[in-house]
Order: structure tokens, then C-alpha cells, then sequence
């Protein structure tokens, strides 16, 4: 080291103690070991030196380069990096076609291109919004607990309210997001969201909009997170109330421990109506020009049980596999991966005739054919439920088997010994009512 600094010179030593004097004062800015494992050699303190010097950047990309790199530091030390974020370059030196380029409109899901983009753009939830609104004109938040049936609105509503309280330049430094796809144990709480939410943030925005002092974390399906994770989490939300947020998502508030929910202001989404979901849906189609009747969009609205986010996800899939043609019902039935009405028909008639054969045979071509157990036990409930020649005791005998089935294909049973199972339940109680 010593033979490098006399080979660099005087000019070396100064940009080493520049480089020393950044990375204290980020450090120390930022409250935890930003350089902790990364490599901080000569060459390495010359680059971020050179990268961080003002007589190199102005000090709104100083800051950039700041922001840039906590953000990195959230995601692991591995993609720590000293570059600032890529701007647009409309000089005069800009390659040809570059401004093509970017006006060319990336493919986008449908889900993520309609979602709403402001609090009031969300739909059937006047309670929830009626209350975001006054918060959002105070520039102040509660920790916030959004519960209820899945494709209701509940990330929608949250990252919209983000939205309006940030604005675009500050979402992404502020906003720590976690759903289903990351692990978010103990460990998760204790080192990623604990360190982002001791971070302290300013109060002021480029647009001279009130921006609160804080910082919001929003952990999607949290229902899914183990009990000790939710215990970590309750201690962090207390010491940390006075820079971060939380906002906690989830399907099944009873999953919640009760610690978390005291905390929280507690909103239930309620299931979208069929007419809310028919002219959203029916909003799309004309945007996207999908050639599609009222009955079919009707019957999207059916197979997609309540959930919106699945019925924009079927009619963007049935508009790709059609080519531009009209979206029917069949091509939306194979899209959903909806057994059949002819099938389920079938099986009723199968267990009336009382022969194990041809009901053996028909749950064998069902399995072969690919259809989903867990969704023909879903259209199953619902005929047996709205059968009129089956009685009380038989329509509560045929849903416990079905709620039992259920059950033991979430455990791993055998998709074909759990159907033989339930048809000849189905078959005994329908012989019976023949006798």
C-alpha cells in the first residue's frame, strides 16, 4: 500500500482522504456500515472519490448517488454501487433512434397498466378512500392493516396513496415493499426492514407539495409470515413510529397476532360487485379493442369468483390467444381452466346410475385431461348447493366431504384416491334419494 501511495503522489493522498472524509460522512448520514463488505482499497476510494467530488458532480447527483446506493444496500451488499441512476440523454450527441426507442410503448400486463394510479381511482371502497384522502391532506399517516378477499384493491390502494404522498422522484426511496415472493422471516425483519425503516428521511419535495417526514413499508400477504416474524416486527413498529409506517396486507386478519392489530387501523375491503367488476372490464376492452360481448365479459366475471385482478389477467390472456378475433366463452373456459358444465353433468349422472365402473372411468379422464381437483371441488359445491332434489342432510353430508377433500389436497394427498373418495360420497347420498 505504501509503495502505491509514493508511485501516486501527493494528488493520490488527497483523493484518499476526499474518498475517506464521502464514506464517513455517508455512513454516517445513513446510520449503518455501508462499506462494511465491500472492498475499500486505493483504486476502489480513488473511483468512489472521483465519482462523489464536486468538482466531478453537481450535489443533486451527489445525492442521487447516495440514494442510489441505500437502495442497493436494501437488496444485499452484492449490488452495492457507486453509479448514479441512468438519466436520458437528449443532448445533441445522443445516438440516432434512441428517441424512437423510447417512445416505443413497452409491453406492460394489464394488471399493472390499469391499476389505480391515485386514491380516488379506486373502486368500491368508499370508507377506505374517505379516509386516506384526509390523511393525505394532513401528510400524515397511521400504521395501516388492509384486509379482505384477494384482487379487491388492497396494494392498489396503499401504493396509490404512496404515490400521491412522494411523488414519482422520491416513490422509490421510500417505499419498501415485500409480497409473497420474498422470504420474510425473522431474519428479513430484523436486518432488511429494520435497517430501511431507521433511516431518517427530509420533509420537503421538489414540487413544494407537503411530503411527510417519513418512510412506509408495506408488507403484502402478511398473513403468510411466521409468528416470530410478527413478534419481531411489533418492537420495530413502536421504536421506529417516528420515521416509518407500516402497512400490513393480508387475506385472513385472524393469521395476524393480536400485538400487530392493536397497532394498525384496520380497513376490511369489501368483495367488488359484479357490476363494479362487468364495466371495469367492459373500460378495458374498449381501450384495448378486445372484441368481446356483455356475455362474455359476464361470464369473466363468474369464473374470476370476485377477484378482478384474475378477470383482467384471463381477458388479457384470451385476447392474445384469439389473435384479434372475438373473445367467446370457450376460449375464455380454457383460459380459466373451469371444468366443463358438461363434465360436471356428468359426474352427477355417473354416481345416480350407481356403477363404480363408469365412475372410476369418468374421475380417470378427468385427471388425464388436466383438470384442477381443487377447482372441481369449488364447481361441485356450488351445483350441490343450488341442487333442489337433494335435501338438507344430503347437501351438508356432500360439502363436509368436499371441505374434507379440500383439506387433504392442501396437505399432498392423491388427486385420484381424494375424487373417488368424494364421488362415492356423492354416489351413496344420490342412491339414496333415489330409494
Amino acid at each position: 500500500m505504501l509503495k502505491i501511495w509514493r508511485r501516486e503522489g501527493e494528488q493520490a493522498r488527497q483523493e484518499v482522504q476526499l474518498g475517506q472524509r464521502h464514506l464517513r460522512e455517508m455512513e454516517s448520514t445513513f446510520k449503518w456500515s455501508l462499506f462494511t463488505d465491500v472492498d475499500t482499497s486505493l483504486p476502489e476510494i480513488l473511483k468512489t472519490t472521483r465519482l462523489l467530488s464536486p468538482g466531478h458532480r453537481p450535489a443533486a447527483e451527489i445525492s442521487q448517488v447516495c440514494e442510489a446506493t441505500m437502495q442497493a444496500f436494501l437488496k444485499g451488499p452484492a449490488s452495492i454501487s457507486t453509479k448514479p441512476p441512468p438519466t436520458k440523454d437528449r443532448g445533441p450527441s445522443a445516438p440516432q433512434g434512441s428517441s424512437a426507442e423510447s417512445r416505443r410503448a413497452k409491453p406492460v400486463p394489464w394488471v399493472e397498466k390499469y391499476r389505480p394510479k391515485c386514491v380516488d381511482e379506486v373502486a368500491f371502497q368508499e370508507e377506505v378512500v374517505a379516509v386516506l384522502k384526509k390523511s393525505l391532506e394532513g401528510a400524515d399517516l397511521p400504521n395501516l392493516l388492509f384486509y379482505g378477499p384477494p384482487g379487491t384493491g388492497k396494494t392498489s390502494t396503499i401504493l396509490a396513496a404512496a404515490r400521491e404522498l412522494y411523488g414519482p422522484e422520491l416513490f422509490r426511496q421510500r417505499v419498501l415493499e415485500l409480497n409473497a415472493s420474498d422470504e420474510r422471516g425473522i431474519q428479513v425483519i430484523r436486518e432488511k426492514v429494520k435497517t430501511f425503516a431507521q433511516l431518517t428521511v427530509s420533509g420537503s419535495r421538489s414540487d413544494g407539495k407537503p411530503c411527510p417526514p417519513f418512510k412506509i413499508v408495506i408488507l403484502d400477504e402478511a398473513d403468510s409470515m411466521t409468528s416470530a416474524a410478527q413478534a419481531a416486527l411489533r418492537r420495530t413498529m413502536e421504536k421506529e413510529s417516528k420515521t416509518t409506517r407500516f402497512c400490513l396486507i393480508c387475506n385472513y386478519v385472524s393469521r395476524i397476532i393480536e400485538p400487530l392489530t392493536s397497532r394498525c387501523s384496520k380497513f376490511r375491503f369489501k368483495p367488488l360487485s359484479d357490476k363494479i367488476q362487468h364495466q371495469r372490464l367492459l373500460d378495458i376492452s374498449e381501450k384495448e379493442n378486445v372484441k368481446i360481448n356483455n356475455e362474455g365479459i359476464a361470464y369473466l366475471v363468474k369464473v374470476s369468483e370476485g377477484d378482478l385482478r384474475k378477470a383482467i389477467t384471463f381477458l388479457q390472456s384470451a385476447t392474445r390467444l384469439t389473435g384479434g378475433q372475438e373473445v367467446t366463452e370457450k376460449v375464455i373456459t380454457e383460459i380459466a381452466g373451469v371444468v366443463p358444465t358438461g363434465t360436471i353433468t356428468g359426474i352427477f349422472y355417473a354416481c345416480q346410475s350407481g356403477s363404480f365402473e363408469k365412475l372410476e372411468a369418468l374421475v380417470k379422464d378427468l385427471i388425464d385431461e388436466g383438470h384442477a381437483a381443487t377447482q372441481l371441488i369449488n364447481q361441485l359445491h356450488d351445483v350441490v348447493v343450488e341442487k333442489d332434489d337433494l335435501t338438507d342432510k344430503q347437501k351438508s353430508i356432500i360439502t363436509e366431504k368436499l371441505a374434507e377433500v379440500d383439506k387433504c389436497l392442501a396437505d399432498g394427498a392423491d388427486e385420484h384416491l381424494q375424487l373417488i373418495s368424494l364421488c362415492a360420497t356423492v354416489m351413496q347420498q344420490l342412491t339414496q334419494n333415489v330409494n
